[in-house]
């Protein structure tokens, strides 16, 4: 299975969310992100969760955690 990079998860983020600003830091497979966005206003925690996992979507199940 192909590394995916920190800065692949970045831009897809970046492409599926209007972002403040984006950090992504990992190993490969699990990652870390800090993400500020004015799309997250008014959503729970988990929301804004499921709003990114939304858009890295298969990738969440086989490639990365």
């Amino acid at each position: 299975m192909p590394v995916i990079t920190p800065e692949e998860i970045k831009r897809a983020i970046e492409s599926g969310i209007s972002c403040e600003h984006v950090a992504v830091d990992g190993d490969g497979r699990h990652f870390r992100a800090l993400i500020v966005s004015a799309a997250f206003t008014g959503l729970s925690m988990v929301r804004q969760h499921q709003l990114v996992y939304g858009v890295l979507g298969e990738r969440m199940r086989e490639e990365i955690h």
